[in-house]
């Protein structure tokens, strides 16, 4: 492994498992911060490669986590987004703007 990451909870026990032995600690509020988003972006990365659903699920898992942090209920998201699906649109119509012009 490159650099410590964040992991899924039951990995240390899959480790062992496989008859490893796993090095871990726990995230201080700080590092555990830093290392949501640092999984945010891998899995996005990730998804991007790959394009499968499984990526996209691991997204997921990562923003429940990110909303459990932050005391954010998952519902005040999905309410945001309908708001800002309604004043703004969703991505529907596909549109890709090339450039603004003063008129």
């Amino acid at each position: 492994m490159k650099k410590p990451k964040l992991v899924r909870d039951k990995i240390p026990e899959l480790i062992e498992k496989d008859s490893l032995l796993p090095i871990f600690h726990i995230a201080d509020d700080e590092e555990y911060w830093q290392k949501l988003k640092e999984k945010l972006l891998e899995e996005v990365n990730e998804f991007i490669e790959e394009e499968n659903v499984e990526e996209l699920a691991d997204i997921l898992e990562v923003i429940n986590a990110i909303c459990e942090f932050l005391k954010v209920d998952i519902s005040h998201l999905e309410s945001i987004r309908k708001r800002k699906r309604v004043e703004r649109g969703g991505f529907e119509k596909r549109i890709v703007l090339k450039e603004v012009r003063k008129v």
